[in-house]
């Protein structure tokens, strides 16, 4: 995987990200950690820019992610349990992202996207439920791109001594995972009680008979 990032650059980012968001399980801390290294120049003659690796990770994970969207929407999860194995989905994966969804709704595909597992397989039961493609994305969005943002930036920085800091970034993982959860409880609390705090119109008053 390093080789063939090192020699197809943010092309191989893309693809290997938009694989590991259709449910193939491939480590994406391992893609953006090395993709941002490479961009520091920790492979020399293959020096991309840190804002394409970026932009690789994050079309690629949402290009993967509406695919197996898909698949559960139009496929249904009798063919995903049926066709699973072949792209090494096993059915406790499928069955913790389905567990996941259930308890979370539409926020487990925004913090789904941070955890290990889940993030690959949080589509399928998203699709299966047919949560609707607009709101799909923006949730996708909003949970890939710091995540990937951060993977990329830490990778640029250590350059050449990124494998130490992918050796254990599992606990950094959920840790990012709980600040965002914290930060979207924040939000929602905030926007409850300022809805609840706005005043109401009055209903428009009828003239008076004659």
């Amino acid at each position: 995987m390093q080789h063939f990032i090192a020699s197809y650059g943010v092309i191989a980012v893309f693809l290997l990200m938009t694989a590991e968001s259709a449910c193939i399980p491939i480590p994406s801390e391992l893609v953006m950690l090395f993709g941002g290294a490479l961009s520091a120049g920790a492979v020399p003659g293959a020096h991309p820019a840190l804002v394409w690796v970026f932009a690789a990770g994050v079309a690629g994970n949402l290009t993967g992610s509406f695919l197996a969207w898909a698949v559960g929407r139009y496929a249904g999860p009798a063919a995903v349990r049926r066709f699973g194995r072949y792209v090494w989905l096993r059915e406790h994966d499928l069955d913790r992202a389905q567990d996941w969804f259930a308890r979370h709704g539409a926020a487990s595909v925004f913090l789904g996207r941070m955890l290990p597992v889940v993030r690959t397989f949080i589509s399928l039961p998203a699709g299966i439920a047919a949560m609707p493609p607009l709101r799909f994305g923006f949730y996708t969005a909003a949970g890939c791109v710091p995540f990937i943002g951060i993977l990329a930036s830490v990778g640029s920085a250590v350059g050449t001594h990124w494998q130490t800091i992918a050796d254990d970034f599992h606990g950094p993982t959920y840790a990012i995972a709980a600040l965002l959860a914290a930060a979207l409880a924040c939000a929602t609390v905030l926007h409850t009680r300022r809805h609840r705090n706005q005043p109401r119109h009055a209903a428009p008053t009828t003239g008076s008979r004659q």
